[in-house]
């Protein structure tokens, strides 16, 4: 048995599903606010502090970076919709990236992007 890390499939997804008495408005601004986002997920923990995607008041998208190697990195997506209480339903949804597609390419790979930059 190996000790190596080995990728995450980046089709396996971990679900995550809770409901909450505040208001989908008010959800959506602690996920969207950069200053009341940090509160609980950190910009230290994201590839980037800009979203991927969002489409206003129903989904957004960050990409995680984990803190040691092999640095992998996976998709977070946070949906909002009001629940039947009156609140906020809120899934969290994560998934491995494809480690292929952060990989350059080598120059040699004729790659249509590579032949149409000759």
């Amino acid at each position: 048995m190996s000790d190596a890390a080995k990728p995450d499939r980046s089709d396996t997804k971990l679900v995550l599903e809770f409901d909450f008495d505040a208001p989908p408005t008010k959800v959506w601004r602690a996920v969207t606010i950069p200053e009341l986002r940090e509160r609980w997920l950190p910009d230290c923990d994201l590839a980037g502090a800009e979203p991927e995607s969002s489409i206003a008041g129903e989904e957004v998208r960050y990409r995680l970076r984990d803190s040691e190697p092999p640095f992998r990195e996976s998709l977070v997506i946070f949906r909002i919709e009001p629940n039947e209480a009156g609140g906020t339903r809120f899934r969290i949804i994560q998934q491995a990236c494809d480690e292929r597609t952060r990989l350059p390419q080598a120059a040699n790979s004729n790659c249509c992007l590579m032949r149409a930059a000759a």
